[in-house]
């Protein structure tokens, strides 16, 4: 049992059990697939790896993924290294996991006697708003003092949405009118976390399209209001993704990072695609960490992503 941000009691699952019900639809197109393809006791050998390359690809881990992974399996194959499909799936959790593993472990910036400041950037659509609050309600849930930033000016209830946010999570809402400058949202935001030693300091940014340069320009303006303040911010500049575009979402990314200086990658709706494989993707393919996942619509389902569950809950 625990006691949870707002006093109610509930018994919470784990974060293990949460992630194995997010990635079902994923584990059903990955797990189950290769039992298929090695079952009634064959050989593993490369005819089985070539069966397998359509699997990785349709559990969306992309071809330049799949591809690294395989001429690893290969090589081990060759070896009489993997012999029937449990032997081929460890393999296969480790090679995924050293992915994972490799971008996990790039750490946080940590800040001392400052506002952490983070932006929250990516398209429209995508879950960003929602994000951004779920952002809030966990560090909230941690001890932490936020603020949020309500620097998406321009979507038609952007800020209104925002302050359903603050509401649901008790953090103040900084905002301004309809259409105003978001980086001087951004400045009176810093100068009140400041005034009162916040913690964290969340800015919803615009939808903004990568296409939009001057919406890129925005951003950048808003990262040197950052820095007037604090000069080691923004601490992280946090992508959200749809895990249900798939590779779409991936190129989407990869023009984002080139522009926005992304830290780090929130993936939403992963509950809801097959496709679950992208996380890897992300990894191997932008050399970025997955920071958080999204797993449902309800405040609390936002969960720091862990690379040794995620693999784990997708073959068991």
């Amino acid at each position: 049992m625990i006691q949870t941000l707002f006093g109610s009691t509930e018994e919470k699952p784990s974060f293990l059990d949460r992630m194995k019900e997010a990635v079902t639809r994923t584990r059903e197109t990955l797990s189950e697939r290769i039992e298929d393809l090695a079952s009634l006791g064959k050989e593993i050998n490369r005819d089985t790896l070539d069966d397998l390359e359509a699997t990785l690809i349709g559990a969306d881990l992309g071809t330049a993924t799949t591809a690294a992974v395989l001429e690893s399996l290969r090589g081990k194959v060759d070896r009489k290294q993997i012999g029937d499909v449990t032997e081929l799936k460890r393999v296969l959790k480790e090679e995924l996991l050293k992915i994972l593993k490799v971008v996990e472990l790039r750490p946080v910036q940590k800040v001392d006697g400052e506002p952490e400041v983070i932006l929250v950037v990516g398209v429209n659509g995508t879950g960003k708003t929602t994000s951004t609050g779920k952002l809030a309600y966990a560090l909230r849930a941690q001890g932490k003092s936020v603020l949020l930033a309500a620097a998406d000016t321009f979507r038609a209830a952007a800020i209104e949405q925002l302050e359903i946010w603050g509401d649901r999570t008790g953090v103040e809402v900084i905002k301004n009118k309809p259409g105003g400058d978001p980086s001087a949202v951004l400045f009176d935001a810093l100068q009140a976390a400041k005034a009162r030693s916040i913690d964290y300091v969340i800015v919803d940014t615009a939808g903004r399209l990568h296409t939009k340069s001057n919406l890129m320009t925005e951003l950048e303006k808003m990262r040197r209001t950052a820095k007037r303040f604090i000069p080691s911010a923004p601490h992280e500049t946090l992508l959200v993704m749809d895990a249900t575009t798939g590779q779409n979402g991936l190129q989407q990314a990869r023009l984002f990072t080139q522009s926005a200086g992304v830290t780090g990658i929130v993936l939403t709706k992963l509950d809801g695609t097959a496709k679950g494989g992208v996380v890897v993707a992300i990894s191997k393919e932008l050399g970025l960490p997955v920071r958080y996942v999204g797993v449902g619509e309800k405040v609390g389902d936002l969960l720091p992503f862990n690379a040794g569950d995620f693999v784990e809950s997708l073959f068991n």
